[in-house]
């Protein structure tokens, strides 16, 4: 009886050391995916602020009198830490004109990266009608132009935990900037 109640009461150090392995390995797969997971998720958050940037830096450049395929060229030229050439990624930059009474139309369009002009949400060429959905008939004024940059970049984990997170994260960043002309 001795024995059996010392065994009951105080378990041996090899079935303690045992627990704590398995508990170990389970915490380390959970610190494991939060850390994967916060990698993944800051890489992201980082290149959709660099989109920001790019994007309105495309439309200032363009509305203070910079040819649009120069702007282009300078929004390239400073997108470094994102590749911008890649298929699907790439730079547009449009000059929409109001007609008066409401109606846009593309002045004006040049993609450059690896993206074309098919790809734009605000419209596909000159002359054609513009979608400015966030924007009312009064913006820009009449026979006026605004320039809109768009930014659209792919996204690739590093991680492996990063291809879960796709459900969160869209695989392809995409930013727009609104910026009237002189």
């Amino acid at each position: 009886m001795n024995n059996t109640t010392q065994s009951f009461f105080h378990p041996s150090k090899r079935s303690e050391s045992g627990q704590a392995f398995i508990e170990f390995s389970f915490v380390l797969m959970m610190m494991a995916v939060m850390l994967f997971g916060l990698i993944d998720f800051g890489r992201f958050i980082y290149e959709r602020q660099v989109m920001v940037n790019l994007s309105r830096e495309g439309s200032n450049l363009a509305s203070r009198g910079t040819d649009i395929t120069n702007a282009a060229a300078g929004v390239m030229a400073s997108s470094s830490p994102l590749n911008l050439n890649v298929y699907g990624s790439g730079v547009i930059i449009t000059a929409v004109t109001n007609g008066g009474s409401g109606q846009f139309f593309i002045r004006a369009q040049f993609p450059t990266g690896g993206v074309t002009a098919a790809a734009s949400k605000v419209g596909n060429g000159p002359g054609a009608p513009a979608t400015l959905s966030i924007l009312s008939a009064n913006v820009p004024p009449a026979n006026e132009t605004l320039y809109v940059t768009e930014v659209f970049s792919g996204f690739t984990s590093v991680t492996p935990i990063g291809n879960l997170l796709q459900l969160v994260m869209p695989p392809t960043n995409y930013d727009v900037a609104y910026f009237t002309g002189l």
